[in-house]
């Protein structure tokens, strides 16, 4: 079974190769962010737990997590990081386990799927979250420091309509593992720093086996 482990950088470009991978590909893609954003639905214990710890000023008027609100507490502050970390990856590996459970019971009854990979996990904090064990190899988004600082920021402003300060966006990309090192580890570095075209290149590349262009 080819389980395909993919991570990078905040703003080094997963989403776009993820994207591409399941329109050309057809390949299955299961991410990280969606499970922990699951993981703190209203009414969820983990939920519950933030709650119990920051008070309901976490909160919305709708009672769903002000993500904004507790992206300033954490990423601030590296022992709240890892205290939320804590209660949200069990339930994101959890989800990926079953996945995969699924996906092998699926291969029995149809040995013949997809010839390029089995599935996709995306997930940014595969390292720090000590699921390497759950893929069968790694792909690392690369991209220059300031190439992400100019991404993020336009992601913020998209999203939330705010522009980062320096400080807001050093604090979010200093947040995680830095790409040298998730780059050492890794089986395949996909170099995202010129065109979508010259990044997928390098995608079909690796999803066949052959070296990267």
């Amino acid at each position: 079974m080819r389980l395909i482990g993919l991570t990078g950088g905040i703003g080094s470009g997963k989403t776009t190769v993820s994207n591409y991978l399941t329109t050309t590909y057809r390949l299955p893609i299961w991410d990280a962010d969606l499970y922990a954003r699951e993981a703190v639905e209203p009414g969820s214990p983990v939920l519950k737990q933030i709650v119990d710890r920051y008070g309901r000023d976490i909160l919305l008027y709708n009672g769903n997590l002000n993500r904004q609100k507790l992206a300033s507490l954490i990423f601030s502050d590296s022992s709240e990081r890892t205290w939320l970390e804590q209660q949200i990856h069990p339930f994101v590996r959890h989800c990926f386990v079953n996945n995969i459970k699924q996906l092998k019971a699926q291969k029995i009854q149809n040995p013949d799927g997809n010839p390029y990979a089995d599935g996709v996990l995306v997930i940014p904090l595969l390292f720090e979250s000590q699921m390497t064990d759950l893929v069968t190899e790694i792909w690392v988004v690369y991209c220059p420091l300031e190439q992400q600082y100019l991404r993020l920021i336009e992601r913020e402003k998209i999203n939330f309509g705010r522009l980062l300060t320096t400080e807001e966006a050093e604090a979010k990309i200093n947040s995680q593992m830095s790409l040298a090192e998730k780059c050492k580890q890794a089986d395949i570095i996909l170099y995202n720093s010129s065109t979508p075209a010259e990044l997928f290149k390098q995608v079909d590349a690796a999803i066949r086996g052959q070296n990267i262009p």
